[in-house]
């Protein structure tokens, strides 16, 4: 049964880090893209098309990273020294973030400041969860069920190459949002930005995929064989169609579809993570069913999962819909 409920909250947790993902991403893409703003009202545009939502999904942040403690507290215990840094660095940055976004409003003298704020924090949250990765993914020391790295490991080319490509699939995703949230000369300003970081999101896409089978033998095996090479026989076509979609979607009127793609896009890419992963959540040496806390603990919390994990859907699901459609420009957060 402890296999059982293992790899359901193996599954629970993946489902929260990628919602955070989805969700946080483009607010955090609109961060990215704030100081090419062309003017206060269309910063102000940007910065009320997340108002409603934006401390709303990093909920799921907290999800994952308090289901990580609570369930595969092995995991937790050396995940944490092993990306110590750019941990401590995105918490900061969003705390930045977070003071910068409610601050801003209120002062004139200071607002420059504040705004410097809202675009440093987004760009270092982003990159450090994309550094972050690529460390996961290129392996971590173990010896006797803790951390045996160096304090540095976790910054090298991969892992640098894997924060720029998170830090343009945010910012493609902070466009997409602002141009199906937007109207007038915004709309048409992030429209033409969302095709040059499209073009950059699929070829950071392509290029971490190519190099990502050399970082472990594990990971080329799984790859090249029976089944994980179905899907890496599918997904170029997916990858192709997601493109076609949002690149079509800028040319026309629906203004939802550039942002949906760019999702599928995300998606995609997570599911070949976790492809690569699997049995694994700290690659290379540490299972899931070997990180897993003791039977007890992973009933007692999967029930309130249970009811956690609705709720939050729920109560998300209804903040989008209530704010759904077009910013008005002369109304909103101030």
């Amino acid at each position: 049964m402890l296999f059982d409920l293992s790899f359901i909250w193996a599954g629970i947790i993946a489902f929260a880090v990628l919602t955070y993902v989805v969700l946080d991403g483009f607010d955090l893409g609109v961060g990215i893209l704030f100081p090419f703003a062309t003017s206060e009202r269309d910063r102000a545009t940007m910065m009320n098309s997340i108002a409603p939502v934006w401390d709303g999904n990093e909920t799921w942040l907290v999800l994952g990273g308090g289901g990580l403690f609570a369930v595969f507290p092995l995991a937790y215990a050396v995940i944490m020294p092993a990306l110590y840094m750019p941990i401590t660095l995105m918490l900061l940055a969003l705390v930045f973030r977070g003071v910068a976004f409610e601050y801003r409003w209120r002062t004139t003298r200071w607002r420059g400041v504040w705004d410097s704020a809202f675009f440093g924090g987004s760009v270092v949250a982003a990159t450090m969860q994309g550094i972050a990765l690529g460390a996961l993914v290129q392996g971590v020391e173990i010896e006797g069920r803790a951390y045996a790295g160096g304090w540095w490991d976790w910054l090298t080319l991969f892992s640098v190459l894997t924060g720029l490509a998170v830090l343009t699939g945010y910012a493609l995703l902070g466009a997409t949002w602002l141009n199906m949230k937007t109207e007038g000369e915004l709309q048409c300003q992030m429209r033409g930005y969302a095709r040059w970081l499209g073009a950059g999101t699929l070829a950071a896409i392509g290029l971490v995929s190519l190099l990502t089978p050399f970082q472990d033998p594990e990971y080329f095996r799984r790859w090249f064989n029976l089944p994980g090479s179905l899907f890496s026989l599918l997904v170029p076509g997916l990858v192709a169609l997601c493109s076609y979609a949002l690149f079509q979607g800028l040319k026309g009127t629906r203004d939802a579809q550039p942002f949906l793609a760019a999702l599928g896009l995300f998606v995609l890419s997570f599911i070949g993570i976790g492809i690569s992963f699997y049995p694994f959540i700290v690659p290379p040496g540490l299972t899931i069913a070997e990180a897993a806390a003791p039977d007890e603990s992973l009933m007692f919390t999967l029930v309130g999962a249970a009811v956690l994990v609705p709720l939050i859907l729920g109560y998300t699901a209804y903040a989008y819909w209530v704010f759904r459609g077009k910013i008005n420009p002369e109304e909103g957060y101030h």
